[in-house]
């Protein structure tokens, strides 16, 4: 049988970031906490825990956070959780729902649940659903339909993106001499090692691959960096509707918005609170997103 107050323990540590954090948090002595850790590893026969700064779990420690974290959305499930300890919610989301639309869906769900707490974690829309296959997260907001085993997949709608640049850029750009597409020789923007938005854009668009790339892993700072004339872009409709309307962002290609697909990953043992967000999120994706996209 499994000590569930041995699992708190390393839980504390790592969430914590240190056994003196962890102690105050559990309101034990840091002795007490190395000493139920140190318990955990003999009694499993693996540790569980780098003594790293800060304290890391190994492998088969993070298995163990995994499953205590499933055991408490079990036990919320089932109303036998703590009523008095506010939940707090592991999710990973997209940096750009989080810049733009999904911010009011959480506070929504912090209203209908005083004391609710959120650990965000930001992924790329096209690999976030690792973290949910991980277990290292409750839900996955993500650009992936494909369910995790044990897992259930809302799909929200469409965020619309669209490649833009100042005018002056897009100038000149067109104007440069060379063979082939302007786009593809043309400074590009990327969020990260796994944006693939820009790429796909323009082999779709026959301008090949970028050649010339600046990686900006902000959203706020992706805008920024077009809106100086460093690069064009791929960004998201919502996030650019002043700039488009006035004329300071044009699109590179007009007419060739691109859809990005969003759905919610979640367990299948929900607790209420996972819930209230789900519907929250639900709520306002149905406000904002395409059903449909062209």
């Amino acid at each position: 049988m499994m000590d569930y107050r041995l699992l708190s323990a390393l839980a504390a540590v790592i969430e914590e970031g240190s056994f003196e954090r962890a102690a105050q948090r559990l309101c034990l002595t840091q002795s007490a906490v190395s000493q139920r850790i140190k318990q955990l590893e003999s009694r499993l026969g693996q540790a569980t825990l780098l003594r790293t700064s800060p304290p890391q779990p190994t492998a088969f420690g993070q298995q163990l956070l995994n499953h205590l974290r499933q055991v408490e959305q079990m036990e919320l499930e089932l109303g036998l959780g703590d009523p008095q300890e506010a939940p707090t919610l592991r999710l990973t989301v997209n940096a750009d729902s989080l810049a733009t639309w999904l911010p009011a869906a959480l506070a929504q769900a912090q209203a209908e649940l005083p004391g609710l707490r959120f650990h965000l974690s930001v992924e790329d829309q096209a690999v976030g659903l690792k973290r949910m296959k991980n277990g290292d997260v409750m839900a996955c907001l993500c650009a992936s339909a494909e369910a995790v085993n044990g897992g259930r997949a809302e799909f929200l709608g469409y965020l619309r993106y669209r490649a833009v640049a100042t005018p002056d850029f897009v100038a000149e750009q067109a104007a440069q001499p060379g063979t082939g597409h302007w786009l593809g020789r043309a400074p590009c923007l990327i969020f990260n090692q796994d944006d693939r938005l820009q790429h796909d854009y323009l082999s779709r668009h026959g301008a090949g691959s970028p050649q010339h790339c600046h990686f900006c892993p902000s959203s706020e700072g992706f805008v920024q960096s077009v809106q100086q004339g460093m690069a064009f872009g791929l960004i998201p409709e919502l996030q650019i509707t002043e700039q488009l309307h006035n004329g300071s962002l044009i699109e590179v290609l007009p007419g060739t918005p691109v859809d990005v697909p969003l759905y919610w990953h979640y367990w299948r043992a929900e607790s209420p609170a996972l819930k209230a967000v789900r519907l929250q999120v639900r709520q306002a994706a149905r406000q904002v997103l395409l059903s449909g996209h062209s």
